[in-house]
């Protein structure tokens, strides 16, 4: 591991010197990161056994939903308690090595990357549902959509060993085609998707079918498409703070203020991996069902093996 990649770790990280004005941040991070971790991997779980039970989604969008709660739950059982054990050796002022700091960021872009791109193939997917409607199906198969997911994670690994080779220019230019991309994608789809949600709305009016099947089917869609657009817009609101932070700290502007915003920056980011169970059960009505469904079921057998 070179001696450059630990420099440009170390500059985002707080020293022993900075103890006095972070310690506050130290404990209210460290308090809040341990909450989350729990969270995050309680209520992905859930989510995904939901999933998993749901009869009304297609196993294309189960398959890449599955993906997406795998990436969260990652975060809450390895990012998540790395992070913890960071804040607390900083509470001792204890400095670990740069090993463990290149190893907590390429565990954290593993996860980060999946989720993202994970959350980029979801809306193309609802953007291709609502797009080609009744071709949907025959476009979009389980195999196809099998295939993305093994990419998104190989993708995902790919990232975190260019650390490892040394590789920091290229890993640095693979992360931005990743996010300018992936965003300018997201937006162009979401974008799409509101013109031909209009069309067919006018479309569909004109015959005068409002009650047709057609008519719940493509709401239906419009919903789903809705709710990965808010997981979509919690990814970017979470993960802005951080990525202000990683442009903006360097040598020549390292001061307190900017580590304890950088500290701060990071327990928002791995809060998103709590917050997309909620918007699942918020905009999902499928999944919302099959959530209630499963918890209902556990709360009568937990009575029942009380009896």
């Amino acid at each position: 591991m070179s001696e450059l990649s630990c420099e440009e770790l170390l500059q985002y990280i707080p020293s022993i010197s900075d103890f006095k004005d972070l310690r506050s941040s130290y404990i209210v991070n460290c308090v809040l990161n341990n909450f989350l971790t729990h969270t995050a991997i309680v209520s992905n779980i859930v989510t995904m056994l939901a999933i998993r039970k749901s009869s009304s989604l297609p196993n294309t969008s189960k398959t890449l939903l599955l993906s997406l709660a795998a990436s969260d739950i990652g975060v809450g059982f390895f990012v998540q308690p790395f992070y913890t054990s960071l804040l607390v050796n900083w509470l001792q002022q204890n400095n670990p090595n740069c090993y463990a700091y290149v190893i907590f960021r390429n565990i954290g872009f593993l996860f980060a990357t999946s989720s993202f791109l994970s959350v980029v193939a979801v809306s193309v997917d609802r953007f291709l549902a609502v797009h080609l409607h009744l071709r949907y199906q025959e476009f979009v198969t389980h195999k196809r959509v099998v295939v993305v997911v093994i990419i998104i994670w190989l993708l995902s690994a790919t990232v975190p060993l260019l650390t490892l080779w040394n590789l920091h220019d290229v890993q640095r230019l693979i992360l931005s085609l990743f996010g300018i991309t992936g965003i300018l994608l997201t937006t162009l789809i979401y974008m799409r998707i509101y013109f031909v949600v209009r069309r067919h709305k006018i479309h569909i009016q004109s015959l005068r079918v409002l009650q047709s099947g057609e008519m719940a089917n493509f709401s239906g869609l419009i919903n789903s498409a809705v709710g990965v657009f808010y997981i979509y817009v919690l990814l970017i609101i979470c993960c802005l703070p951080f990525l202000i932070c990683l442009g903006t700290l360097g040598p020549n502007n390292s001061s307190t203020s900017m580590k304890k915003l950088f500290v701060f920056s990071l327990t928002l980011l791995y809060l998103n991996s709590s917050l997309n169970p909620v918007i699942y059960c918020w905009k999902m009505r499928h999944i919302r069902r099959a959530i209630m469904d499963l918890l209902r079921n556990m709360s009568w057998a937990k009575n029942r093996a009380s009896q």
